[in-house]
């Protein structure tokens, strides 16, 4: 059984912020990788960032120095951290769990950068 669920989206301005997170119920959420991705009406899913078991992280380059992942083992949640938010960050962004074996989606929370 493995469930994700998406929060903390909404409205918000240009140059503002907003937290994201993701409750896991994964078990083994501690040896996976998870990852947050976006995907913005007529645009393909794309990787947004993503953290490793181990605490690595890897960025999109449209999002390096204003987005921060990261996890929470103890309480098994992903966040995403985004500041200096621009319109062309408006998307519905998902939370992901990564298994060799198959990959598990959450709902999907709605972003939109607007004035």
């Amino acid at each position: 059984q493995v469930q994700l669920v998406e929060s903390g989206g909404g409205l918000v301005q240009p140059g503002g912020s907003l937290r994201l997170s993701c409750a896991v119920s994964a078990i083994t959420f501690t040896l996976n990788t998870m990852g947050w991705y976006r995907q913005a009406p007529g645009k393909q899913r794309e990787l947004v960032a993503e953290i490793t078991s181990g605490g690595s992280t890897t960025y999109a380059d449209s999002v390096k120095g204003r987005f921060t992942i990261s996890r929470d083992n103890a309480k098994k949640l992903l966040a995403l951290q985004m500041n200096s938010l621009k319109s062309e960050d408006t998307a519905v962004y998902y939370c992901k769990l990564r298994r060799a074996w198959d990959d598990y989606w959450g709902q999907g929370t709605q972003v939109t950068v607007s004035s």
